[in-house]
């Protein structure tokens, strides 16, 4: 899916052999609840001149993610606060223009954590080579990048295999549906919920889920029990919330939940109550993980060899939504809340 953007891209001029500037995005103000534009800036800067083990990249593709959001909160969490006045960072794929870093050669293509500008210069140990044989190359921010590893992660933590009935929470985002085709190739009976009718088309016909609602049509619970009237093994959380509340009701005794992200309160000002049934957790003897995929990154080999197996193969679809052009950035972002995205977001900057 490609979101063309309101008025016409200008593309910065030239990146032959140097690049004297760069545009970037950088926090203007913290948010107060949903963000907005105001909270963001577009600037341009001078690029360092190109140093001994250093490479001049130009991006071609980044990615935003909800979890952006809570970094643009002040205060310590599992990753630094973004500051006010800087340039934000995120996942990024680029191509080397000039390099002095041995090993890397003008043409290659790396990933990086150098989002939200244009271009960059950096050492290697900022960034890594990747295949672009594989194609569309922003595949490696999605399917093959940190949101399809999260997937893979979540999904070994609590060994989901052959049999189980999973339920996946915001399946049509870039960790979900990863997370159902995945489950898919495992054997298991795979349940999603989406926010329209298109997603859940998407999730049916494209990612091969058993069943799927539409959750602003109906109670989470009620969805949820009419498909799985049994109950389900596995709770994959990329919501919280209701959906949480809902899981834990049809939850069989022993279940599991893998705890991987709550962006139905990422923009609430106070903390909401917890699920009303909590205590399912002791009654139902369940376990409840929470999952960072900073912490499975000794495990990347695996996830590229095993996912990027199946990506290869035809077994596994990249689903995205493409934004062009950094000037629309922050909008990018913002769609991710209001349901803009199926899939992966990501900015084509290019």
């Amino acid at each position: 899916m490609r979101v063309p953007p309101e008025g016409s891209l200008t593309t910065t001029a030239c990146f032959m052999t140097k690049l004297a500037t760069s545009r970037e995005i950088r926090l203007a103000s913290r948010p107060k609840g949903i963000p907005t534009a105001a909270n963001f800036t577009l600037a341009e800067t001078t690029l360092p001149p190109l140093q001994d083990q250093q490479a001049l990249v130009r991006n071609l593709f980044m990615s935003v993610d909800p979890y952006m959001r809570g970094r643009m909160n002040e205060g310590k969490s599992y990753v630094p606060p973004f500051e006010i006045g800087q340039v934000l960072e995120g996942g990024a794929i680029g191509e080397i223009v000039e390099s002095r870093a041995v090993g890397f050669k003008p043409g290659d293509v790396v990933v990086s954590r150098y989002g939200w500008r244009e271009a960059f210069v950096a050492a290697p140990k900022d960034f890594r080579a990747v295949d672009k044989t594989v194609q569309p190359l922003s595949v490696h921010l999605g399917t093959l990048g940190m949101t399809g590893m999260t997937a893979w992660a979540g999904l070994t933590l609590l060994e989901v295999k052959a049999g189980d009935v999973i339920f996946i929470s915001g399946a049509a985002g870039a960790v979900g549906n990863v997370a159902g085709q995945l489950a898919k190739l495992r054997g298991c009976r795979v349940i999603g919920s989406a926010g329209s009718a298109e997603k859940i088309r998407s999730l049916l016909d494209e990612c091969g889920f058993d069943a799927a609602f539409n959750y602003k049509t109906g109670q989470t619970l009620d969805q949820l029990n009419c498909a799985a009237p049994k109950g389900i093994d596995v709770y994959f959380d990329n919501v919280g919330g209701e959906s949480l509340e809902a899981a834990l009701s049809a939850l069989r005794v022993h279940g599991r939940i893998i705890a991987c992200g709550g962006i139905s309160s990422y923009n609430d000002d106070k903390p909401k109550p917890g699920p009303a049934n909590l205590f399912n957790i002791t009654t139902k003897r369940l376990t409840m993980k929470g999952l960072i995929v900073g912490d499975w990154l000794d495990h990347q080999g695996d996830f590229e060899k095993e996912v990027g197996g199946y990506f290869r193969a035809g077994k596994l679809k990249n689903k995205e939504t493409v934004v062009e052009g950094i000037d629309h950035a922050a909008d990018a972002f913002l769609g991710l809340f209001t349901g803009m995205n199926s899939g992966k977001m990501v900015v084509k900057l290019t």
